[in-house]
């Protein structure tokens, strides 16, 4: 075993020591299945934890308002050059704190309060910040939500995929300022031409989040929006495997604009320990070795998927073409509820979320339906075969979801499941 960045963990702190030892099993010894998750690489954990935590930085390179940021101003500088070279974008903002400041600060950056945004809708896919009353942005601005196809029994064409067609009929009715593709709870490509034509023929500005999907487009998996959108958001710790935190590349004409509304418009000083890590992470996704493991990310969902529909649960839209599944639980159970289901899966190894699907009618913290991905496990290096293993260990555990030895025996096969595959076995804790 070699020390690591992870001996950081061993603080001065006991009760803080002990939690961070016991997260490190939990990780390592259950299987991750959150979508919006990942497992960040030795490189990036040490960045995160570096000694650029202590300086601040307010404002941007060659632009600060406090002394000493000589070599802040060369990491941040990389941080850009990097990102803009790995997605072929004219700009970059690697400061947002995460993917909901980099969504507002667009929308502060190129509208006006009570302009109109045309968005997916929450409970088909879309994001908080895609207008959600419960988000701050359905109180500056005015969102118009277009959502998907209703469910087909068809198994040619299941539907609950993006409908384009009430996109622009919503599009020419409203004229938006704005759309916005992308999703946070949507397993298909979502492809940026027919967004692009429709924000043409309405005279609208078209924003791009690829929070999700980003890692999965960095590395050649998923259609490519650069070319079409004005403006991309993301977030750099889900598919792209980095630290937590946002980002924003978009084209030339905006940049100021977007500057200025992260900061001074939103944010002080920039986490600067996590732009190096970003840093860290574009270099990562620069290479070709992430090509292959995206591929591997999108092989393993489908793999996973077609394990999990024999076992009875039906998959929204039919299947995937990304790193996700929204599992439908009522075919599988009728009275089997998400929320039910992720506490269930958690007693047994398994680390999920419930997720609203497209016309639930269950409420969003009950939900009748799990999202599940496949990023943080196929960096730990499983691959087809185990995520078929792991449909099945899911099956067993909601069917037996009232008997704790059936339970305990699923998280005992996880955990021996999760030995052969964790993605820090070189390390000590």
């Amino acid at each position: 075993m070699s020390t690591s960045p992870l001996d950081a963990w061993i603080t001065d702190d006991d009760e803080i020591a002990s939690l961070l030892h016991q997260d490190w099993d939990r990780q390592t010894t259950t299987v991750q299945l959150i979508a919006s998750e990942n497992f960040a690489s030795p490189s990036v954990l040490a960045a995160t934890g570096s000694i650029l935590t202590n300086k601040y930085s307010e404002g941007y390179p060659g632009r600060r308002y406090y002394g000493g940021n000589q070599v802040v101003d060369e990491v941040e500088d990389l941080a850009r050059r990097r990102l803009t070279a790995l997605f072929g974008a004219d700009h970059a903002n690697v400061q947002p704190h995460c993917g909901a400041n980099a969504n507002v600060a667009v929308y502060e950056a190129l509208l006006n309060a009570g302009d109109t945004i045309l968005a997916m809708r929450l409970d088909q896919g879309g994001h908080l910040t895609h207008g959600s009353p419960a988000s701050i942005t359905s109180k500056f601005w005015k969102f118009v939500s277009y959502g998907v196809t209703p469910r087909s029994d068809d198994p040619e064409k299941p539907g609950e995929i993006i409908d384009f067609d009430n996109v622009r009929a919503l599009a020419h009715e409203h004229r938006p300022k704005l759309i916005v593709a992308g999703a946070t709870a949507y397993a298909r490509e979502i492809d940026p031409v027919p967004f692009r034509e429709i924000a043409d023929e309405v005279g609208a500005l078209l924003m791009f989040d690829s929070a999700h999907v980003a890692g999965l487009i960095a590395g050649g998996s998923h259609p490519d929006p650069v070319p079409y959108a004005d403006v991309v958001t993301f977030t750099t710790h889900k598919t792209l495997r980095g630290p937590r935190g946002g980002a924003i590349i978009c084209r030339e004409e905006f940049a100021k604009k977007i500057d200025s509304a992260v900061f001074p418009g939103q944010q002080g000083g920039p986490l600067e320990h996590v732009i190096a890590a970003k840093a860290v992470a574009f270099k990562e996704a620069s290479q070709p070795s992430f090509s292959i493991y995206t591929q591997q990310v999108v092989a393993n969902c489908k793999a996973f998927g077609r394990a999990l529909a024999s076992e009875g649960f039906r998959l929204v839209s039919g299947g995937t073409d990304n790193h996700m599944l929204l599992l439908d639980l009522r075919d599988f159970d009728a009275e089997l509820t998400g929320k039910v289901a992720q506490e269930v899966l958690d007693r047994a190894g398994i680390t999920t979320n419930r997720n609203t699907i497209p016309d639930d009618p269950r409420s969003a913290f009950i939900t009748s339906g799990l999202r599940v991905g496949t990023a943080a496990e196929t960096t730990a290096g499983m691959k087809e075969k185990e995520f078929e293993t792991i449909a099945s260990f899911m099956a067993r555990a909601l069917r037996h979801r009232d008997d704790d030895l059936a339970l305990a025996a699923v998280r005992h096969e996880v955990a021996a499941l999760c030995a052969d595959f964790n993605p820090y076995s070189n390390f000590t804790k």
